[in-house]
């Protein structure tokens, strides 16, 4: 159970570091009187996935410490 704890979690942290960066460089910039507007045009499902999984593995991992 913490070997598969280890694992999930290291592709949590792959994956949310991944869709993190991506997710903010995402974004489409327009002025309007004089002031530059940033939009977030980003998908962020993958990242909240990849969120979800880290934390799924940190807790097999706590557990198969037990």
């Amino acid at each position: 159970m913490k070997i598969i704890g280890i694992i999930i979690l290291i592709i949590g942290l792959i994956g949310t570091v991944l869709f993190g960066v991506q997710a903010m460089q995402d974004s489409e910039s327009f002025s309007v009187l004089g002031m530059d507007i940033a939009v977030s045009s980003a998908d962020w499902t993958p990242l909240i996935v990849s969120v979800v999984v880290l934390v799924v593995g940190g807790l097999l991992y706590s557990k198969g410490k037990k």
